[in-house]
């Protein structure tokens, strides 16, 4: 009995003692953890909006209101998360950043960041988080597919995999059609919140 009763309370003791380690390292990665992450996030804005000097987050986005514009214009699997104004030396602004996360990526989640200018056109578009598939939907990462949405003002993106041309056709990744879709929702998605919300549009 007094074995049980010793064992216990070492395994008790050896619990409480591996919890208060884990809240310190936590407390002490946290912030480095966050820096990293904002900077990474920074980078991408600068990438995706090249013409502004900063980048200030808008404080009163509502994530729910977004949430249901979106759905209403039927993209439901995807949500945005943040809304940054890009300003210049100024103070002027010359567009935003938009962050949207997709839900109907083929290995998980993906987050990107799309720069629209405030004439509506899609200055480029950045990766925040992707896991796709290595050699398949991980070339949405890369220059070749992410450059098709540059410079590009239109309502909405398409994509094809016939080679359809158009500045509005986006070439699908060969074997990667999920990603491919997943990518253009997300992009379409941003136009749809800049257009309605952000006073932007294609006609401006």
């Amino acid at each position: 009995m007094n074995n049980i009763v010793k064992n216990t309370l070492i395994l008790t003791s050896i619990t409480v003692v591996s919890g208060l380690l884990l809240g310190v390292v936590y407390d002490i990665t946290k912030e480095p953890i966050a820096a990293a992450q904002e900077n990474t996030k920074q980078e991408a804005y600068r990438s995706v909006l090249a013409e502004a000097s900063s980048f200030e987050t808008m404080e009163d986005f509502d994530a729910s209101d977004a949430l249901a514009l979106l759905q209403e214009n039927g993209y439901a699997s995807d949500e945005i998360t943040e809304v940054a104004e890009g300003v210049d030396e100024n103070g002027e602004t010359v567009g935003y950043v938009i962050n949207v996360m997709s839900h109907e990526a083929y290995d998980g989640d993906l987050e990107i960041s799309v720069g629209i200018a405030d004439d509506g056109t899609v200055k480029g578009i950045e990766m925040l988080s992707i896991s796709e598939t290595a050699g398949l939907g991980m070339k949405a990462d890369e220059a070749d597919f992410k450059d098709q949405f540059k410079d590009k003002k239109v309502e909405r993106f398409s994509y094809t995999k016939s080679g359809e041309s158009g500045d509005d056709k986006i070439d699908a990744i060969s074997g990667a059609t999920i990603t491919t879709n997943a990518v253009t929702n997300a992009v379409d998605s941003a136009l749809v919140y800049f257009q309605n919300e952000l006073g932007g549009g294609v006609n401006e």
